[in-house]
């Protein structure tokens, strides 16, 4: 299908609720699929679950709020100083769609922590677009214009994974993006695809082939990101637990996050780009059962999808950033060197802001 190049002001295209009803649409009929020559309950189920998910997802009204060419500031932060300069590209997740105000994107909120722990103002250049594939990345490569970012955050993946595009076409997108904001001077951080086993309106077994497709997608990301000179953080089912137990985490739609919840995913992406930017973090293991030792960036990845907030970058052993099994790389969790209201939307001043469309 074709569509209009990925511009600042193009921000609104293919809904995520239709993204959302192909996942209910097309992962239905994978399973269903399975299910031929076997227990036709099975079939029965993944096709009456479909049609209820269908239902259960809105349709959208309202386009996300406009977060590009934004400078922002932390309370108590000079705005005479030079901004640092952040690029913001990726799908729906990284154009904050679910929220009213700038302030509560994701883009917003990053800037806001960045801007509290390095004490400098932060400008936005977010060129995401709702309802983005993986292909669609290069179009906003190209909507960057002259800007030369010093760290550029992706989020992307979701939609890929409702279309059911197999991770080895669509990853190879998302890498030839991190090489080329490499080249542009950018450090670059990715938030792997979501677990999109945690939407509510999918109910068991669709939700768990869901998770299933996601982990898939989002293991091959980091392969191919780590490779490529970036870092990721994997967002898994951050925050799946919280939606189960807390609603003010969803937005009005019941679908996407809220500003809320916008901050959790924030948070976790936050001590990762604030260590790409050179300003100081503290590091430990992604959990009890994961070590900070150098592995092969595959078994990295296949951990990281099952621990959400974590970080996987490349590294070396003995003095060697390869080996047999390919790239080497990192497993950890950060956490800011500062303690303080890193994401403080409330307090931050918007030094300036883009127009409205």
């Amino acid at each position: 299908m074709n569509r209009l190049p990925a511009t600042p002001t193009n921000l609104w295209s293919v809904t995520p609720q239709r993204r959302g009803r192909r996942l209910a649409l097309y992962v239905g009929g994978g399973l269903s699929a399975v299910a031929v020559g076997g227990s036709g309950a099975l079939w029965g189920v993944m096709y009456a679950e479909t049609k209820l998910a269908k239902r259960r997802i809105p349709i959208a009204v309202d386009p996300p709020p406009v977060s590009h060419d934004t400078t922002w500031a932390a309370a108590g932060v000079s705005r005479t100083r030079p901004p640092i300069r952040i690029a913001m590209l990726g799908d729906s997740t990284a154009a904050g769609y679910g929220v009213h105000r700038d302030r509560d994107t994701p883009a917003a909120q990053i800037a806001i922590g960045i801007s509290e722990a390095a004490r400098r103002p932060v400008h936005v250049t977010n060129v995401a677009v709702v309802g983005a594939e993986s292909p669609e990345l290069l179009p906003q490569l190209t909507a960057l214009g002259r800007a030369r970012p010093e760290l550029a955050i992706v989020m992307i993946g979701a939609n890929d994974v409702t279309e059911l595009t197999k991770p080895s076409v669509a990853v190879p997108f998302l890498e030839d993006t991190v090489r080329a904001l490499r080249v542009l001077g950018a450090e670059v951080v990715v938030g792997t695809c979501p677990d999109l086993g945690t939407i509510r309106p999918l109910a068991q077994p669709l939700r768990a082939y869901a998770r299933r497709l996601s982990r898939k997608m989002a293991k091959e990301q980091t392969v191919a990101v780590v490779r490529a000179g970036g870092r990721t953080v994997s967002l898994g089912d951050l925050l799946g637990p919280l939606f189960m137990t807390n609603l003010e985490f969803f937005s009005e739609d019941q679908f996407h996050p809220s500003a809320a919840g916008y901050a959790e995913a924030a948070a976790a992406v936050l001590p990762s780009a604030l260590d790409a930017l050179g300003l100081r973090t503290r590091a430990r293991s992604a959990s009890p059962f994961t070590t900070r030792r150098v592995k092969p960036v595959a078994r990295a990845a296949a951990q990281a999808v099952a621990h959400p907030g974590t970080e996987v970058a490349g590294a070396e052993r003995f003095g060697r950033s390869e080996n047999r099994s390919g790239p080497l790389a990192q497993l950890r969790r950060r956490l800011p060197r500062r303690r303080g209201p890193a994401l403080s939307p409330e307090t931050a001043v918007p030094i300036s802001r883009a127009p409205a469309p």
